[in-house]
């Protein structure tokens, strides 16, 4: 339709500022002679539009020119701008579209301003395929089916109701309804394989927010005090809310995690520069943990 290929040289010239007619017809599939006549149209409904001939010549907006008769505010254009920044961070093929798109119509080009990348340092191209295939699983309701690793190592058979994708303490999951478990669950995209989107739709909305203590942990929580050397500063500012340093550099810091094995995994992530003060429980349990280690290396 006219207006459709009006409003599409419209965008072109916004992002390109001048084109040929000739360009401008191999880009929309049409004749110069088409072009030329939606000039025309373009000229007398007001649009700054104009042709200039000779090297270098083409068809042109007027500078400064930008539609901008929006209900958006400023703040609100530069939020959405934002947004789509932080979007691009996870489909990066999608840099030179919607983006550029508002941008030319906002005729704003110093939002540029923050930058965020998920991809982990060792660039995991399985979350990246994961991601994009859960993605158009969720936005089509497809169901999906898997292979899931528990935290054992154990590898299950699971058909979900995929919800919504979130990102959580440097790891991408997947929140659905768990056909088999009969109830909301979480997926780390990481544990997931052979990855398969079904036919079978389903009828299910996604929860407005998904990171709540009641949905992503059910079991009871401890109170942990750690003591941890001075090496591991940069992870105490990072980690912890509640720490207090002592007159030797190391610190004395408190944390709430629900009970479990990964608990043991967060407290052996500090090596020797970290020791449980409390609860005595930890203690002893990770005391054994260490004699049953040591038997490999005796």
């Amino acid at each position: 339709m006219q207006i459709n290929r009006l409003f599409q040289i419209i965008y072109i010239l916004l992002d390109r500022k001048s084109m040929t007619a000739s360009e401008l017809a191999e880009r929309l599939e049409v004749s110069a002679r088409t072009i030329y006549r939606d000039i025309e149209v373009l000229s007398a409904a007001g649009m700054p539009v104009y042709m200039s001939k000779g090297k270098g010549g083409g068809i042109s907006l007027l500078p400064n020119f930008v539609l901008n008769k929006t209900i958006l505010t400023d703040q609100e254009k530069a939020d959405i701008l934002s947004s789509l920044h932080a979007v691009n961070s996870v489909s990066p093929e999608m840099r030179d579209t919607a983006l550029n798109k508002l941008r030319s119509l906002f005729g704003q080009n110093g939002t540029d301003w923050v930058e965020i990348d998920f991809n982990s340092w060792t660039n995991e191209s399985q979350d990246k395929e994961s991601f994009e295939s859960l993605k158009t699983a969720i936005l089509n309701r497809n169901e999906v089916e898997f292979y899931y690793a528990s935290g054992k190592g154990e590898y299950t058979f699971r058909e979900v109701y995929p919800l919504k994708l979130g990102f959580k303490y440097q790891s991408w999951y997947l929140y659905g309804y768990c056909k088999e478990r009969e109830d909301y669950r979480f997926f780390k995209l990481r544990r997931i394989r052979e990855l398969r989107l079904r036919e079978e739709k389903f009828i299910m909305a996604a929860p407005a927010h998904i990171f709540t203590e009641t949905n992503i942990f059910k079991e009871e929580y401890m109170n942990i005090k750690l003591k941890l050397s001075s090496k591991w500063a940069h992870r105490v500012y990072d980690e912890f809310t509640n720490f207090q340093q002592l007159e030797d550099g190391s610190f004395v810091a408190e944390i709430q995690f629900p009970k479990g094995d990964w608990v043991l995994s967060y407290v052996a992530s500090f090596g020797e520069g970290c020791q449980v003060i409390e609860p005595e429980e930890l203690r002893t349990e990770i005391k054994n943990k260490l004699q049953n280690i040591l038997k490999y290396y005796l």
